[in-house]
């Protein structure tokens, strides 16, 4: 599943990203990285961007739909 997919509340972990090297570059830059553990605070309303936490170093981060459906996710536990 995609991180846009992801309901708020829950924890993840980044399996992939998807949409080549620019893009996973950009989004380490940002503090995600592959294995990373984030919960999804919330979205906005109408699709908008997704709230993400970083729960391995508290990083927050603001992304928008179509970053977060490149972004591949399985739940954690």
């Amino acid at each position: 599943m995609s991180l846009a997919e992801a309901l708020p509340g829950g924890k993840f972990r980044i399996v992939d990203f998807t949409g080549g090297v620019e893009m996973r570059l950009r989004l380490m830059h940002r503090g995600l990285n592959i294995g990373d553990i984030v919960r999804v605070l919330g979205s906005g309303p109408m699709r908008g961007p997704v709230y993400v936490e970083n729960l391995a170093t508290g990083v927050r981060l603001v992304l928008g739909r179509g970053v977060a459906s490149r972004i591949l996710v399985e739940p954690v536990r």
